[in-house]
């Protein structure tokens, strides 16, 4: 059957849903990739000046609850209905993006970004399920290859059209990813409730049974150990999010970028430049959702008759390597060539794992697991958030580095300055420009250490898949 036939077999619903998932994704990932930035950045660039360790927290455990929390929000769509909680979602998510903002301290921005996780874990389940109602044996493959598309579309627009605006002041990052997901307000109407079975359970019931499944899955010894492992993936994924953006920004020469969009086109250097000739980062990182939107069926036809195991390590593999080498050097060109690896990788292995869950689960409780292969993308979120957070604060955090300087000179500066001052301010105090203090603090306190963290746990990961299916499951997959 051609594309097209398949094409005309989509209800309505089912293209209403991709669009909302569009919006939803543009405005999360215009947000999302400039968010540690934001929470770590200089006062006088709009940032809050958090700790890495700060960051790393709310980044992680706010994060890992958005993605625990679907099993129960699913739960109550069930019972309610699709289109009121979708309603209930966007009113929570408009209203966080415009609140959080409004919040300057640890608690405040922590209990507002939890309250953003809460409408995303609504929305998260709903939209999923209705694109899997919509579709049918013969429609899901191309029906769930749009779907990702339409997220790869969105987190890819998302940070470019957000960063626009990062310059002029980070509530307008927060308006418009407000602005863009009150649209699905009005694709809401045309939305219609796909067939599902009504719950008739009490909320209470509900939320009971769902934590009885979860017992259920976590005694299946075989099942969560590989979750577990698979966590580690995710663990490294994130840092894409949570770690490389703050990275580049205080560590990567992005000049040979800028001049090149600089000569050749203006546009570029104008709109995602920062004042002082390099790209912003976040800038940078959002190639690797360029990479997968020109690359992904590319390599999905290539590894599309790889056994999933297989498929996985090499993803595995690549992505540690790819993730390892972002955080090696300060040559963004280099990074930019690392970020590629990455995204290739990361386009092998992460689709595969829910093939291999359901190649794993027991026949009669493949639906059970599927719903909770979750799992490794909470603990992946809360465990890249340690890492982003404490971890880098000791190994790589240039702002650390620069006080831990100043304190082994003995140097008098003065209090309250923001980061970009203070930092200036030390290198004219140690006879340096900006750029030669941070190639001293590179050379003496060595940052890019952090890669061999990545790149061990994505190791980790291979090995453990290999030893799983040659010691725990003993058969080839």
């Amino acid at each position: 059957m051609s594309i097209a036939n398949v094409f005309k077999k989509f209800p309505k619903t089912f293209w209403v849903a991709n669009t909302i998932e569009l919006f939803e994704r543009w405005a999360w990932y215009g947000f999302f990739m400039l968010f540690a930035n934001y929470l770590t950045g200089s006062s006088d660039a709009g940032g809050l000046e958090f700790t890495q360790t700060q960051k790393g927290m709310i980044m992680g455990i706010g994060t890992g609850i958005l993605y625990f929390l679907p099993v129960i929000t699913g739960s109550i769509a069930d019972k309610y209905g699709y289109k009121k909680v979708l309603f209930i979602a966007f009113c929570i998510y408009t209203s966080a993006f415009i609140l959080l903002p409004m919040f300057d301290t640890f608690t405040g921005v922590f209990i507002m970004y939890l309250y953003l996780a809460l409408g995303a874990a609504l929305f998260k389940p709903v939209i999923s399920a209705t694109v899997a109602k919509t579709t049918n044996d013969e429609t899901a493959s191309i029906g769930f290859g749009i779907f990702y598309m339409m997220v790869n579309i969105g987190a890819f627009f998302g940070p470019m059209v957000t960063l626009l605006f990062k310059n002029s002041s980070y509530d307008l990052v927060f308006n418009i990813s407000a602005a863009i997901v009150a649209v699905n307000f009005i694709l809401l109407i045309f939305y219609k409730e796909p067939n599902r079975k009504p719950n008739t359970d009490s909320l209470a019931k509900s939320v009971i049974n769902v934590f009885k499944n979860i017992t259920l899955v976590i005694l299946d010894f075989k099942f969560i150990l590989f979750l577990l492992i698979v966590a580690g993936f995710w663990t490294m994924y994130n840092q894409l999010f949570f770690t490389l953006p703050v990275f580049i920004a205080q560590w990567v020469d992005t000049s040979v970028i800028y001049n090149f969009f600089h000569n050749y086109m203006p546009f570029f250097s104008e709109n995602y430049g920062a004042h002082n000739g390099q790209m912003e980062a976040e800038f940078i990182v959002n190639f690797d959702a360029m990479f997968i939107i020109l690359f992904q069926i590319i390599v999905s036809s290539i590894v599309m008759k790889w056994k999933p195991l297989r498929t996985m390590m090499t993803g595995f593999f690549v992505c540690a390597i790819g993730m390892a080498l972002t955080l090696f050097t300060q040559n963004v060109l280099f990074t930019v060539a690392a970020i590629y690896i990455f995204a290739i990788g990361e386009m092998a292995g992460s689709p595969k794992i829910t093939e291999y869950i359901g190649r794993i689960a027991p026949a009669d409780k493949k639906a059970l697991y599927m719903g909770y292969s979750f799992i490794p993308v909470f603990l992946g979120n809360v465990f890249a958030g340690f890492i982003a957070g404490g971890v880098y604060q000791q190994m790589s955090d240039k702002t650390a580095f620069v006080k831990q300087e100043v304190a082994k000179r003995r140097l008098s500066l003065p209090e309250n300055l923001s980061q970009n001052e203070y930092f200036n301010q030390a290198a004219e105090r140690m006879n340096m420009t900006s750029h030669e203090l941070t190639n001293y603090l590179w050379t003496s306190y060595n940052p890019s250490r952090i890669w061999m963290v990545i790149l061990s746990i994505g190791l980790f990961a291979v090995v453990a898949l290999f030893l799983y299916d040659k010691f725990i499951m003993n058969k080839k997959s």
